[in-house]
């Protein structure tokens, strides 16, 4: 009798060991966010424990209603779901897969866990059901993130170039092409300093939109950065040609962009196009090529598309190779200047010169000022060379007028951006104190394309220059846009007439008569008159007949050294 009460002693603990652990792991379930099922091989029962109904709207009762599952999720998840529910038939211990939800959208972890026998039989299988939304819509956003450009839903530049490599690789193995066009919108950044970045970003957004009408299998789109597009086409031919997808593009240009506050603009894009294996062997040096070839464009009138050419590589790389040593010889001030005499049209006396900067490699090759200067303009290192132009000119010019106290003028070409600068002025006349020299020794030109950007601002900083005493030159004149719609507004003392007028005065009868009606309304303004690039003796004598005031050329004196300006000028002394 004692045995039996121990025994049931025994059982009644063991039972309630068993209801203690049975209520720990269904609360441990029910409280994992997750739905189990249980299927016993032996017995062929199905259970279903946890959150069950969380998941589904149905029980399952056998193995028959595992087919169920399948009417839940999308269709694409329906035969990987199978296998998942299934794999003791490949003879798999476990697997893992996500799956989403048909009607609420929701993704799910499908675990499933088989346990064999000794013999590798089944015995019995456990399928457990997570809800992973959250941790999916994470990673949905960081692939997002990781693949596309927020503000216009295009492809980002990273992963543009990845898929442009996968065309340039399958375009070697099929022997096949790909074009890039690298696009641009035209003066963006003045649309956005003068609307605002809010706008310029729905500018961007928009022609975005616009673009992404056009990507298929075998077109790729990319937003670059800030306006700049990419345009990657596999065998382009037919309708996904660069000529065809151009001319969609020209055709909504046409068309003005409505923004949001009811604003219509109209845009323009410059286009640059290179392909493989033309322009480039991988994939970078193409997108290189084509906003190489971007930049032509937009530098010959903006609005235009430019196909590739091994011209405007060379070019392009030679503007590199000088803009890295002009670096250099800005920082070593490794320039000399040249001095071109300007004469007196009566008497052939010394007026004065005109500083020219001359600028030697360090292989000893010249590099010509119109090569050199529109860099300069363009990276804004023509800043601290103008000041060094400006200060050599006067230094020698002083040291001119101590030694010989001829009375000329220098003459120094100045840069729009030298202009532009806030303390220009200020530079002016400390170096003129520095050295010692009056203000009315000194001549400052300017050309009309000067003018276009801020006439009103160039124009009143010109006149403070004027009432210190500093001439003025209009140099260039009648190369520019409205040069007579200038003269009456412009603070100047002289004007230069441009050499292609002088090149054909001879020859030309209606040359003839513009340049005679220029120093006729010149004269008649007050202004002081000089005729450049006088080369013949018939020129000058034409010239002198028609009462040009004074002329520059090599008739009578080519740009030259220091050394040489200072015996022109002990000869006209002697």
């Amino acid at each position: 009798m004692s045995d039996l009460r121990c025994q049931l002693d025994l059982l009644s603990a063991m039972n309630k060991k068993l209801q203690r652990d049975e209520k720990m792991l269904r609360l441990i379930c029910e409280t994992s966010n997750s739905a189990f099922l249980y299927y016993n091989y032996e017995e062929g029962t199905v259970q279903t424990i946890a959150n069950w109904d969380y998941f589904f709207d149905f029980k399952v009762t056998n193995k028959m209603d595992f087919n169920r599952f399948y009417d839940c999720v999308e269709e694409k998840y329906i035969s990987p779901l199978r296998e998942a529910l299934f794999i003791e038939k490949r003879g798999m211990k476990s697997t893992t897969i996500d799956v989403k939800m048909k009607e609420s959208k929701m993704w799910v972890e499908v675990e499933t866990n088989i346990i064999y026998n000794e013999q590798g039989h089944p015995t019995d299988k456990i399928v457990r059901f997570k809800d992973v939304t959250k941790f999916n819509s994470q990673n949905d956003e960081l692939t997002y993130m990781a693949y596309y450009d927020i503000l216009t839903g295009l492809y980002n530049r990273n992963y543009f170039v990845r898929l442009l490599g996968e065309f340039v690789r399958k375009a070697k193995e099929e022997n096949g092409n790909v074009a890039v066009m690298f696009i641009d919108l035209d003066d963006f950044r003045k649309m956005n300093d003068g609307l605002g970045i809010i706008v310029g970003d729905e500018i961007v957004q928009l022609f975005g939109q616009f673009l992404s009408e056009l990507a298929n299998d075998n077109i790729v789109i990319s937003h670059f950065n800030s306006d700049i597009y990419c345009i990657g086409i596999y065998n382009p031919c037919g309708n996904r040609s660069v000529d065809a997808i151009y001319k969609k593009i020209y055709e909504r240009l046409e068309k003005p962009f409505k923004l949001s506050t009811g604003q219509e603009l109209s845009l323009s894009v410059s286009v640059g196009v290179a392909e493989y294996p033309e322009a480039a062997s991988n994939t970078l040096e193409l997108i290189n090529c084509a906003e190489i070839v971007m930049f032509k464009a937009k530098s010959s009138g903006k609005g235009k598309i430019q196909y590739f050419d091994g011209s405007i590589l060379e070019d392009f790389l030679q503007n590199v190779s000088i803009e890295t040593k002009l670096k250099e010889a800005v920082f070593a001030q490794n320039f000399n200047m040249h001095f071109q005499p300007q004469f007196h049209t009566t008497d052939k006396m010394l007026r004065g010169v005109e500083a020219l900067i001359r600028w030697k490699d360090e292989t000893g090759k010249m590099i010509r000022p119109d090569v050199f200067i529109p860099i300069a303009e363009k990276n804004g290192m023509i800043v601290p060379i103008g000041t060094w132009v400006m200060e050599e000119s006067i230094r020698i010019y002083a040291e001119w007028k101590r030694k010989y106290h001829y009375p000329m003028i220098m003459s120094l070409n100045v840069s729009a951006i030298q202009y532009k600068q806030p303390d220009f002025i200020d530079k002016v006349v400390q170096i003129l104190e520095k050295y010692d020299v009056s203000p009315s020794e000194v001549e400052l030109e300017i050309t009309e394309s000067i003018l276009i950007d801020d006439f009103q601002e160039i124009t009143e900083k010109l006149a403070i220059l004027r009432d210190i005493g500093i001439k003025i030159s209009l140099d260039d004149f009648g190369t520019g846009y409205s040069s007579l719609s200038y003269l009456k507004g412009l603070p100047i003392d002289t004007l230069k007439i441009d050499k292609s007028f002088i090149d054909t005065v001879i020859t030309d009868e209606n040359t003839r008569i513009i340049t005679e009606s220029i120093i006729y309304m010149v004269k008649k303004l007050g202004y002081e008159t000089i005729a450049e690039g006088v080369e013949t003796q018939e020129q000058y004598d034409y010239l002198h007949e028609i009462d040009c005031d004074n002329i520059q050329g090599y008739y009578l004196g080519k740009p030259m050294p220091p050394e040489e300006i200072e015996a022109l000028i002990e000869k006209t002394l002697a």
